[in-house]
């Protein structure tokens, strides 16, 4: 690694937004980086449509998964 320069841990990071989509919660539905709407309105980047669609499933499927983790931690039964 050169000096001075910082390991990259993703390519979404240097990608300049080509292929990126977002979920609008305003507008429901997928938007891309040409018609996105402002940053507080959408849920991304993510690599497909298809994931952006998917964008409410998976926010779900994160907090119930940090909420179970959160449990076991404070020794509650989930």
């Amino acid at each position: 690694m050169a000096a001075g320069r910082l390991p990259v841990h993703s390519d979404v990071m240097s990608d300049s937004g080509h292929g990126s989509y977002y979920w609008c919660l305003r507008h429901h539905r997928v938007e891309t980086e040409a018609d996105k709407c402002p940053a507080k309105f959408v849920l991304g980047p993510y690599p497909s449509a298809a994931a952006a669609e998917n964008a409410l499933q998976t926010v779900q499927d994160r907090n119930e998964a940090w909420e179970a983790e959160d449990a076991r931690w404070a020794g509650e039964d989930r």
